[in-house]
């Protein structure tokens, strides 16, 4: 598998003109935009803009969906895939090298969108506002990226790819809500399946459901799972998957005869310690205290 570890050779091997700058780089898509028809990995994030007519993009091993103009976002060092691709539009890719962010508020920050770790069919697709507001955002990058860089240079293109980044995010919430009236609430979704992991008696074999177990019976991706819920329902899949769980423990400390460590280890805790604490964080008592008050 073919790895970029610079601009330079990424540029040089695809076609592209040699970068301006050995660690960004800013490339407008003439309706003609790939790279190299094969799996690859890089040391760069990378952001693109394509409206895709045909070809495959896979991201993960997983296929993005590409009905609408849409954005893709790829972190360092994952398995990437472009495949005869033919464009309706103009597009873009920018490519940030990690050392490029070294010293900048946006090292951090970038950390910090989950969609640089999304998967399956979930690239950003855009109405024709957001896309306006995109490309005249990717134009300042782009001329500034050409215009004989400076000691201002950086500075610029950063706070405007933050910029960018940020507005992806708000942008992401909008589809969160409208895709939810198509595919259906996904918090309903995700209590489905916290249902039936139980009822397998998955909780005393396998333990506590990680947010990663529910991701894959819902095919999506865990940050991606867990920012739908959030503007769902406020809670994130960490906090639904505790509520379902100290439902179940009120339920079985009220209508079973077992001790609360025969009932914390049957909802999978490994210690009665850590099911002790979140039950009171949770009801506000003990389980011991909520069973004597409900029983008496």
């Amino acid at each position: 598998m073919k790895h970029y570890k610079n601009l330079t050779e990424l540029h040089r091997e695809n076609g592209f003109p040699a970068p301006e700058n050995p660690l960004f780089s800013a490339y407008h898509c003439n309706q003609s935009c790939a790279i190299g028809n094969r799996e690859f990995t890089s040391d760069f994030y990378m952001i693109g803009f394509k409206k895709i007519k045909s070809g495959v993009v896979l991201y993960g091993r997983t296929r993005y969906d590409h009905e609408a103009g849409s954005m893709m976002f790829f972190k360092p060092r994952q398995v990437i895939e472009m495949k005869n691709l033919e464009f309706e539009e103009d597009g873009f890719l920018m490519f940030i090298h990690e050392d490029y962010l070294n010293g900048h508020p946006l090292h951090a920050d970038i950390k910090k969108y989950h969609y640089f770790d999304y998967e399956t069919n979930e690239a950003l697709h855009l109405s024709p506002r957001e896309e306006k507001t995109t490309w005249e955002l990717y134009n300042i990058i782009e001329a500034e990226y050409n215009n004989n860089q400076d000691e201002y240079s950086r500075e610029i293109i950063l706070a405007n790819v933050d910029t960018m980044l940020k507005y992806a995010q708000r942008f992401y919430k909008r589809q969160f809500i409208n895709r939810a009236e198509i595919s259906g609430k996904t918090v309903t979704r995700f209590n489905q399946e916290i249902s039936k992991y139980a009822s397998a008696g998955l909780l005393g074999v396998k333990g506590l459901p990680s947010v990663h177990d529910m991701a894959g019976r819902l095919n999506i991706s865990p940050g991606y799972l867990t920012d739908v819920l959030k503007q769902e329902s406020g809670k994130t899949a960490l906090e639904h998957i505790h509520i379902y769980l100290i439902s179940e423990a009120k339920n079985r400390l009220l209508g079973e005869d077992l001790s609360v460590s025969e009932i914390a280890y049957e909802l999978g805790f490994e210690n009665l310690s850590y099911f002790s604490r979140l039950f009171k964080k949770e009801v506000g008592i003990s389980p011991n205290t909520f069973k004597k008050q409900m029983l008496n």
